[in-house]
């Protein structure tokens, strides 16, 4: 009796720990100090790969990325070099490759967006930047700042 008590103990201390609530199921910070635990979602979405500082080297635009959770929200800025505002950033995975999209509505950006992709090979996002007040389409890449 008493083995299946402490099995049943470990259970409900595991259960707990990986609750919605809990700091490990968010990704914060073990207190062993080796950095943010990723829940199997986290890690399956491979979203945290899009965190970071990215710069567009053909003009210097940024786009910051401060957090993506396991549903695709993306929190992000992007500056030019002042904030503009983003009213919308979303993470979306097809197959093996993970899509970033973000759309702008600032002064002079009235819903110009960029729909990105993300390549492991290179640590880039590619894609299109459709600028709403010209209505064209333009083929960006943003590199990573380390």
């Amino acid at each position: 009796m008493k083995k299946h008590l402490g099995f049943f103990c470990l259970g409900l201390m595991m259960l707990l720990l990986l609750s919605p609530g809990s700091a490990v199921a968010q990704g914060s910070s073990t207190s062993q100090g080796k950095g943010p635990t990723l829940t199997p979602a986290q890690a399956k979405t491979g979203y945290e790969k899009l965190k970071g500082r990215w710069v567009r080297p053909d003009g210097g635009y940024i786009i910051l990325i401060k957090s993506v959770d396991v549903a695709g929200r993306v929190e992000a800025e992007y500056l030019n070099p002042k904030a503009i505002p983003v009213s919308k950033a979303e993470a979306t995975r097809t197959g093996a490759k993970i899509k970033l999209f973000i759309e702008l509505r600032g002064a002079g950006y009235p819903g110009s967006t960029y729909t990105l992709t993300y390549d492991p090979s290179t640590d880039e996002l590619r894609g299109i930047y459709y600028q709403a007040a010209l209505q064209q389409n333009f083929e960006v890449a943003f590199i990573r700042v380390k």
